[in-house]
């Protein structure tokens, strides 16, 4: 089975193709074609993701992506058959709200045609809603073109099969598995009983750590996104002998639950530096300092919320995953406890080029769904920006 798949929920405009064959979770995964445009540097001047303005590149990109991707997978066949008018209408319905990608679309039929593909997958939540509506209405539109099943995918799922594929395959783990979700927008604990199981059992009261990890940034002056950023200057900081410690509180570290609160630590790190600097220049090495204690203080919370998980839930494996999981303190520290200390526990930690948002990962989701043959249920799909992980499980 051959899928398409769209994932637009934040700054990423990803399209990819996978082939996949055989039965789940024992298929094999072919990546024919893989296209992503970065949004980061259009919004760094704003210090964030602007909604409406990544909705406008969403639409600007997705088309010249799915080219990409079509190329790539050489899955392009070109046609003389002209598109009947009943059809142009339908496009230009779907695609309302994007001005301008119906008139592409239909000039990009008359292009390339009709590829061999089975299915359409796209991200419906959670995310930013503006931009996710661009990929639905997008994949929508495809799915009327192709006439071709469409089905809607939880963004955190597909991270999830992200941090288990290991570029041909899923890895085979041992349920019940807990998952550490981490990025911008969400830090959160998911337990797996088996691959049709999602229960959400913990989750931050405020503050995402990616979030926090880029409010930090600020404070420190230095430029979107925050967290590569102060994770560089904390290695470096590590690496000094003797270098000062600043001791920064570990919020809710000990509370008998799975949560999270990091404005704690955020707020920490602002009067730390009221105190220490005032009105005055925030140095290079006050720079390397405060993001070594910020990052080993995110740390420790959550290793030790998340091996609390696992004990509450006996937990066989441990899934990483999300943009955050691709900070080499937190892999590292992971790592070594679990090798060191928690030998009975098996750590799944995706591939670094997989950890910031892809439509591969969206494929992925999509196979584990939907079957060769299958007959859909007729869903909407609608954009959700607060879609729970626990949606995407299979009834």
């Amino acid at each position: 089975m051959i899928i398409l798949s769209i994932e637009t929920s934040c700054d990423e405009t990803a399209v990819s193709i996978v082939e996949a064959t055989g039965e789940f979770p024992n298929a094999h995964y072919t990546v024919l074609g893989d296209a992503l445009f970065s949004q980061i540097d259009i919004h760094r001047e704003y210090g964030g993701v602007f909604p409406a303005l990544a909705k406008r590149e969403h639409i600007v990109t997705i088309l010249p992506m799915l080219q990409k991707a079509l190329a790539q997978a050489n899955l392009t066949h070109p046609t003389s058959t002209a598109l009947p008018s009943q059809k142009k209408e339908e496009l230009q319905t779907l695609l309302l709200r994007e001005p301008g990608l119906a008139d592409s679309l239909i000039s990009f039929f008359d292009t390339y045609g009709i590829p061999p593909i089975d299915v359409i997958a796209v991200t419906e939540g959670p995310g930013l809603e503006p931009a996710l509506w661009v990929g639905i209405n997008f994949a929508k539109a495809l799915g009327s073109l192709w006439e071709i099943p469409v089905i809607g995918i939880n963004h955190m799922e597909g991270h999830i099969f992200s941090s288990i594929f290991d570029g041909t395959k899923i890895e085979p783990i041992a349920f019940p598995a807990m998952a550490l979700l981490i990025s911008g927008g969400h830090t959160e604990l998911v337990l797996m009983k088996n691959w049709s199981s999602y229960e959400l059992v913990g989750k931050t009261r405020d503050d995402a750590v990616g979030e926090a990890f880029d409010k930090v940034a600020r404070m420190l002056k230095l430029p979107y996104p925050g967290g590569p950023e102060i994770s560089r200057r904390a290695e470096l900081h590590r690496a000094k002998e003797n270098g000062k410690i600043i001791p920064l509180p570990r919020p809710m570290i000990d509370t008998n639950d799975c949560d999270f609160s990091f404005s704690g630590l955020k707020t920490a790190v602002l009067y730390y530096l009221k105190n220490t600097v005032g009105e005055g220049e925030i140095t290079e090495e006050i720079r390397e300092e405060v993001s070594c204690a910020f990052e080993d203080a995110a740390t420790e919370v959550l290793l030790k919320k998340s091996l609390r998980a696992v004990d509450l839930h006996g937990a066989q494996s441990l899934i990483l995953g999300g943009g955050v999981s691709a900070n080499k303190h937190i892999r590292t520290v992971f790592k070594n406890t679990i090798e060191t200390d928690r030998t009975d526990v098996t750590l799944y930690l995706p591939d670094p080029k997989l950890t910031t948002d892809n439509s591969v990962m969206i494929a992925l989701a999509a196979y584990a769904k939907y079957k060769p043959g299958e007959t859909l249920e007729k869903k909407e799909i609608v954009a959700q920006g607060n879609l729970s992980v626990s949606a995407g499980a299979r009834a």
